[in-house]
């Protein structure tokens, strides 16, 4: 396959993986700092004149930069939002210039637990700080210095990429005019939480984690990692899209009695686990879960999430999905309510669709096209 077939499999075409370097300090949240450290970044679509067409897509759990398009050597490795991105797609790189980046702590070329600790050599492992929303914003705001991008267009992402353009629009907000959240909460419930410790007690506990030094004995923490990714995967999709999808269904058409695979969900859940356990990282799952446990911009006011958002002066499109039981509309209206008391801007849309969590990574025409019309918007506005 040559690079011209590869850009009809995707639309953003064949992508490059980039590497930007820092060498100064970045101060955590949890009171360390590190240096010397690199994110993983693509680019698509062309940067305008005055660097005003910038959109910056954050990723969720265990995504990653790869936002769009294709590798050149991996032609069935599609980009994680490819349906949202491209020319003529909802974000429109005919239009914008769209950048995706590994936050810090990842396991897919920025800096994290499996990269080598220039102190001693050896990779982080265990050592590697918890990092949190908070760090990965500011971290990504000096990559936008380094492209030469003051402001951005837009920040979007969903779930954990959402809580992202939250943040954006907190901590920079001259340098975000517009915020897309997406299948988003301003805070994990207890539920929430609860289900992220199982998974990380399933790592935690797994004799093949070593205290998460497990790099130097060659061996992974496959076992917890495929049980955190089944606990994880079961709150992504609803109860209705797991009946359409596998009811009850049996691989064999009859019960055998076992605890082998009998149920199609079963088999499925299998899947998806070993899947996940063969490239992720298990430190870097741990952290990831644990910055989303500590999201929570109203905690320093008192659980005033109004407060917390008073200085955000982006325009917001908040989108939330009525079987999503994982970061339920509910959620998705707190944000929108503390926005409205603070007089922001705000396009609040509830899609119905049956997919659960998931369903903001899907084709659905009618979110789709809200997406599309509001990028439509903040492209008429950068040319008035």
């Amino acid at each position: 396959m040559d690079a011209t077939d590869l850009k009809t499999t995707a639309s953003a075409g064949v992508v490059t993986p980039q590497r930007a370097a820092f060498r100064e300090p970045l101060r955590l949240k949890c009171g360390r700092a590190i240096a010397n450290y690199e994110l993983a970044y693509e680019t698509y679509g062309n940067l305008n004149a005055t660097c005003s067409n910038a959109v910056l897509v954050c990723h969720a759990l265990n995504a990653s930069h790869h936002v769009a398009g294709v590798y050149a050597d991996e032609p069935n490795n599609v980009g994680w939002w490819d349906n949202m991105i491209g020319p003529g797609k909802p974000l429109d790189t005919n239009r914008f210039f769209v950048v995706g980046v590994n936050n810090l702590g990842g396991c897919h070329g920025s800096t994290g637990p499996q990269s080598i600790n220039p102190e001693t050599g050896q990779p982080w492992g265990a050592d590697f700080p918890l990092v949190t929303v908070e760090d990965w914003v500011n971290a990504q705001a000096r990559l936008a210095d380094q492209l030469g991008i003051q402001q951005f267009a837009a920040v979007m992402g969903g779930s954990l990429g959402a809580m992202q353009c939250l943040q954006w629009s907190i901590a920079y907000p001259q340098r975000t005019r517009h915020a897309l959240v997406i299948a988003c909460a301003p805070n994990l419930s207890a539920q929430n939480i609860a289900f992220n410790e199982v998974a990380r007690q399933a790592i935690l506990t797994d004799p093949d984690f070593h205290n998460g030094d497990y790099y130097a004995q060659n061996v992974t923490p496959r076992r917890g990692l495929r049980v955190a990714r089944m606990v994880g995967h079961i709150t992504y999709l609803s109860d209705d899209e797991m009946a359409s999808k596998f009811g009850r269904t049996l691989k064999h058409g009859r019960v055998n009695y076992s605890f082998d695979t009998e149920f199609e969900i079963e088999s499925y859940l299998r899947y998806q686990a070993d899947k996940f356990a063969g490239y992720f990282d298990a430190n870097t799952y741990l952290r990831i879960t644990k910055a989303l446990d500590y999201f929570d911009p109203a905690f320093e006011h008192n659980g005033d999430l109004a407060k917390a958002l008073a200085g955000a002066t982006a325009g917001f499109l908040v989108v939330s999905f009525t079987t999503d039981w994982r970061f339920s509309p509910e959620r998705s209206r707190e944000i929108v309510h503390a926005l409205l008391k603070n007089k922001r801007d705000v396009t609040y849309a509830e899609i119905d669709a049956p997919h659960g969590h998931d369903a903001f990574l899907l084709d659905d025409a009618r979110y789709h096209k809200l997406v599309a019309a509001y990028f439509a918007r903040i492209d008429a506005e950068g040319k008035s």
